[in-house]
């Protein structure tokens, strides 16, 4: 275990040295063979299969041993592990055999290499005489690549209803790989964020505390992979993930979060605990050295998709700004004092190593440069008035379209509308504030020099975001030129913008959206109120972005949502989202 402060060694070394010590094994392996039994019987296959960050040549696999035997609870499992050509193992490709112990949770994950590209695999793990589920997994291509396929899934809240999106994913059989941008869990107590109805739908969380320790964590990742829907998906498509801030808990930043006190221990070896069960129950690889690319992973699928994923949260990020400590006890709001701490050059998300790293994978030429990353980058300013929250959305374009009525017409308006002008007038003239200084918009220089390195770039930006719960497109622009486009992703089952806002009825939320795409210049499309997941389809011609919704997540039925479904192309070369 390390004991350590974060300031005692940096946080990329802290980070890198805690996952490179967590939940994986070096594991023997031959070519081919048939496993009809193991002997002994010494766990279960509870929490399914997985598999992850797969490559042209080779893809992690994952599974967790669940011991039988309460004398095997402290002793080591040996797992062996097969990956076939073939559902039925038939063609059994590379074997092998690897032990795990309760160190690292009874967790197995094996890097499997030698794979050709292009190519789909089926893999399982034996122990004693069980056998796990069988897996589905596939290598990324090499050369010329004509199509590639993603589903992008963020924000899985277990209390908040049933995973169906995860459902409705697993039955894909078109997809390369599966993108999570983060929020895999969630750390609250029960009773807490978005668990109104967990009792009456069997979902109420495992701790039944905050999780703080490595045994909270692991026993709330073992709750969330118990998840059937959660387990389909893993098993039959490889995933591709990064944390957000809930891995670890709300707001993180690089020294602490919004939501960790000082009653609750050292951030670090709060930090250090979640990024170990992280390690441990993810299917990611882990890192090599000290390398920034390790947390920072590229993914290439042939001379088509250059993907990069990204780590905005715990590595560099400066701690968010909040507007409420600009405003005096008047209540007047400090103009200067924000816009001195907002425009700051220095403030990051990335940090300067990441930064360089990503420069350089973004020289690798592909049609389409994309990020897979947490927050959203395109600038969604509001109406100060709407996000101080003294006009609702709805309230400020009713007031606006008073102010214009008032000039053009007058003589139209009712003695009630001249008084509500009078009163609230002033507010239309305040400018504007973005709504999450969470976000990007909390890092406008760093936003600024990165759009201005994608200028330079072969291939279009295609930007990747989740954690709003909501689906957004936007328009990426750098003084007024189009740089690339961001598609953001809907949340799981975490609630969004409709439930802060309480936006009851269908109207209430079509007039929401129809208002945000109208106030917000670059903002293309807005979804505030659905579930779901995005896909998208890549081609040498165009990128066909695809919001998938479900129709509910609180009953064990659900349907596709096809009324809301959203879908956007962009075409090669115009890095705007097409309007025709």
């Amino acid at each position: 275990m390390l004991n350590m402060s974060i300031n005692s060694l940096s946080r990329r070394r802290f980070i890198l040295q805690t996952l490179k010590s967590s939940g994986f094994c070096i594991a023997s392996s031959g070519i081919a063979g048939t496993l009809t039994s193991c002997g002994g019987d010494d766990g279960t296959f509870e929490h399914g299969v997985a598999s992850g960050d797969p490559l042209s040549d080779s893809v992690i696999i994952w599974t967790r041993v669940t011991p039988l035997k309460p004398e095997h609870t402290n002793s080591a499992v040996t797992v062996f592990w097969q990956v076939a050509t073939d559902p039925e193992f038939n063609q059994v490709v590379v074997s092998g055999s690897a032990k795990t112990t309760a160190e690292r949770d009874y967790t197995l994950k094996v890097d499997i290499g030698s794979l050709q590209p292009a190519t789909q695999y089926y893999y399982r793990f034996l122990s004693g005489f069980r056998s796990s589920p069988v897996g589905f997994t596939k290598t990324l291509p090499e050369g010329e690549v004509t199509s590639t396929k993603l589903a992008v899934v963020s924000c899985s809240n277990y209390p908040a209803g049933y995973f169906h999106v995860y459902n409705a994913i697993a039955q894909r059989t078109d997809l390369d790989a599966v993108l999570h941008l983060g929020d895999y869990i969630y750390e609250y107590a029960r009773g807490e964020y978005a668990s109104e109805n967990a009792a009456a739908l069997n979902r109420e969380v495992l701790p039944e505390t905050e999780i703080l320790s490595l045994a909270d964590y692991r026993a709330r990742y073992a709750q969330y992979r118990s998840d059937p829907d959660l387990q389909a998906a893993h098993h039959n498509q490889p995933f591709i993930c990064v944390w957000d801030d809930h891995e670890i808990t709300n707001d993180a930043w690089r020294n602490g979060a919004e939501n960790h006190q000082e009653n609750e221990g050292p951030y670090a070896t709060r930090l250090q605990a979640a990024l170990q069960a992280y390690a441990e129950w993810m299917p990611v690889r882990p890192p090599v050295d000290s390398d920034i690319a390790a947390l920072a992973r590229n993914f290439q699928f042939g001379n088509l998709v250059n993907l990069n994923m990204l780590d905005t949260r715990l590595v560099a990020r400066d701690k968010q700004l909040q507007l409420s400590d600009y405003f005096d006890a008047d209540g007047t709001f400090n103009a200067a004092a924000y816009g001195a701490d907002i425009g700051d050059p220095e403030r990051s998300l990335l940090g300067q190593d990441q930064r360089s790293w990503l420069q350089h994978q973004l020289t690798t030429p592909a049609k389409w440069q994309v990020l897979g990353q947490q927050v959203l980058m395109g600038t969604m300013e509001l109406p100060a008035a709407v996000v101080t929250q003294q006009l609702s959305i709805a309230e400020f374009a009713e007031l606006a379209q008073l102010a214009q009525l008032a000039q053009t017409n007058p003589e139209a308006l009712s003695e009630a509308q001249r008084q509500l002008l009078a009163e609230k007038g002033p507010l239309l003239q305040l400018g504007n504030l973005p709504y999450n200084l969470d976000a990007w918009d909390g890092y406008p220089a760093e936003r600024a020099a990165l759009l201005a390195s994608a200028q330079q770039i072969q291939g279009d930006l295609v930007v990747l975001a989740g954690d709003t719960h909501n689906a957004w497109a936007n328009n990426l622009r750098l003084n007024d030129e189009a740089v690339g486009v961001e598609f953001a992703t809907s949340s799981v089952s975490s609630p969004g913008l409709e439930s802060f806002l309480g936006l009851t009825t269908p109207e209430s939320v079509a007039q929401t959206e129809s208002a945000l795409t109208q106030l917000i210049p670059n903002l293309q499309y807005a979804n505030l109120s659905d579930r779901g997941y995005l896909s998208l389809s890549f081609s040498p011609s165009e990128v066909r972005a695809e919001w998938i919704f479900v129709s509910n997540i609180q009953d064990t039925h659900y349907d596709l949502l096809a009324e809301r479904n959203q879908s956007l192309t962009v075409a090669h070369g115009s890095k705007q989202i097409s309007t025709s």
